[in-house]
């Protein structure tokens, strides 16, 4: 079995799988109680929000716990709304943000809210000078994602954040770092984001679980409330195996970075190389692009359909974001591909376990393909 579709979720490593099995097993209090089963699982809280506070260096007091990055991305949207809602209505945002950041922000925009929706440049970007045309006294929020989950292209996050922050510093800025977090570096200090949304089931951790970076002093209004866990900021008890599985695998891949990203690059330019010898078959690359994740075209052939020749021979790829369930991309489209494109296109999303041999493999099949499924060609 080759699995290429790590964008959507990775397998947990056995370090998140041994930490549930022994909270499930050992260690079930629950962490709001104060006998000595609540104290030891609040530790074990402790221990996973302090690893993933290293990894952002972050100080542990700004990391939340939610259950994943749509909660962490409606709370930033949401809380925003709720802190100063009142005095600011604009809410500036990407055309190509996860729907988890663009529906909340639509349901603002119901209710009244002034929403700018850019595009990326040809480049692949968001530029920090078209994000700084829209600025005005009435922003509340820049919510800009980190990297995209289709395309892989990254964005100046930095870049952006600084020219918002130098035009008005009152202003909320938020990124969707899903994609970005631990295959790239993300500093708190030098990022200028008062939040960040993190997943763990992208980075070998199960799924339902997820943390959102709140820069100390911004004093959010909660989006969850009720018995006021997580320091009064998102109520509900916490999810112990599922936290200390969390900070097992961030405590694992934070440390091999540069060489996860090495060997990605890798085996992105070995599939580069592998397609340009088919006709029609191509990659989509950006000036600043992501190896981990790559939108590949197979002219005249549809994605579905690829998927389901290549699952069958037991080779897992996206045919888009998960969460499309299937329907044409609406960020490919804003990303510039043409009709046809969005018909043709797969995601292959790589991860640390992925090999030289499983690219070869993939691209031999795409050949395979090409052969036997000629009859349906448009």
């Amino acid at each position: 079995m080759i699995y290429f579709d790590n964008s959507s979720t990775t397998k947990p490593c056995e370090r998140a799988v041994a930490a549930v099995n022994k909270a499930l097993c050992e260690m079930w209090g629950n962490p709001s109680s104060l006998h000595n089963m609540g104290l030891e699982a609040e530790r074990l809280i402790k221990d996973s929000r302090e690893t993933i506070a290293k990894a952002l260096n972050a100080d542990e007091k700004e990391i939340f716990f939610t259950s994943g990055a749509t909660e962490s991305n409606n709370t930033a949207v949401f809380s925003s709304a709720f802190t100063r809602g009142k005095r600011r209505k604009r809410i500036i945002t990407s055309q190509t943000e996860h729907p988890s950041v663009l529906a909340p922000i639509k349901r603002l925009e119901e209710q009244g809210f002034e929403v700018i929706r850019l595009l990326p440049d040809s480049s692949g970007a968001i530029s920090p000078k078209e994000v700084l045309k829209y600025i005005d006294k009435n922003t509340l929020l820049v919510s800009v994602m980190s990297v995209n989950n289709e395309t892989g292209a990254i964005n100046d996050i930095s870049g952006i954040f600084k020219a918002v922050k130098a035009a008005d510093k009152e202003i909320y800025t938020h990124t969707d770092a899903v994609q970005g977090f631990l295959k790239l570096p993300i500093n708190v200090k030098t990022l200028c984001a008062d939040m960040i949304s993190i997943s763990g089931h992208k980075v070998y951790s199960p799924k339902g679980v997820g943390a959102l970076y709140i820069k100390k002093g911004l004093n959010l209004k909660p989006f969850i409330v009720g018995g006021g866990q997580e320091k009064g900021f998102r109520s509900g008890t916490e999810s112990v195996p599922l936290i200390t599985a969390f900070g097992e695998a961030v405590s694992e891949y934070s440390k091999t970075l540069s060489e996860r990203y090495e060997k990605a690059e890798r085996l992105k330019q070995r599939l580069k190389k592998n397609v340009e010898a088919l006709d029609g078959v191509y990659l989509h690359e950006f000036n600043n692009h992501l190896p981990y994740v790559n939108s590949l075209t197979v002219s005249g052939y549809k994605s579905e359909t690829l998927l389901h020749f290549l699952e069958e021979r037991e080779i897992y790829v996206s045919s888009g974001s998960a969460c499309a369930k299937g329907k044409k991309s609406d960020t490919l489209k804003a990303f510039g591909y043409s009709e046809s494109e969005l018909d043709s296109t797969i995601r292959i999303s790589f991860c640390a376990d992925n090999t030289e041999d499983e690219v070869d493999r993939l691209v031999f099949e795409i050949q395979n393909a090409m052969k036997s499924l000629v009859r349906i060609r448009r």
